[in-house]
Formats: structure tokens, sequence, C-alpha cells
């Protein structure tokens, strides 16, 4: 992997992440670092869900390969507000 690549998947991570954040309700606890690797993590997976029905490769823009990195996403965002929350004091 490359220098471009790795800072694409960060900038393109970032994006997702924030994109997933705005989707879920309420304000989540949660730091840009850790918005960041869920956006990459819901990128990758989204791709790889998208692959596999099939709507990867299209002509133009990926909406729907999109939405689906979105939606995984706000459920990465999600379980990350609930587990990073449980950290603090009691």
């Amino acid at each position: 992997m490359t220098v471009t690549g790795i800072i694409t998947a960060i900038v393109i991570g970032a994006i997702i992440g924030f994109l997933g954040r705005l989707v879920v309700p309420g304000k989540q606890g949660i730091p840009i670092w850790l918005t960041i690797v869920v956006g990459i993590v819901a990128a990758l997976i989204g791709t790889a869900i998208a692959r596999a029905l099939g709507v990867s490769s299209t002509s133009g823009i990926d909406w729907i390969e999109i939405i689906i990195q979105i939606a995984v996403a706000a459920v990465g965002v999600i379980l990350a507000a609930n587990l990073y929350g449980r950290r603090g004091v009691r």
C-alpha cells in the first residue's frame, strides 16, 4: 500500500464516518479519530457488501455503494458510542 492509498483511505473514512454520524440522531460522545476509524472500516465492509450484491461497479457514481457504506457507518457509530461511553466513570 502506498502513502497515497493510506491518505485516500483516511480521507474517505473521515467522510463516510462523518456522514454516518449525521445519520444517527442525538449527540455521540466519540472522538474524531474513532469516527475516522469507524468510517474506514465501514467503507471496506460497505464495499464488500456492494460487491456481494453486484452493485459495486456501475457507470457513474456508485450511489448504492455509498448508501450502504453510510448505513454501515451509522451502525458503527452507534456501536462505538455505546462502547466508548461505557468507559467513563460510573
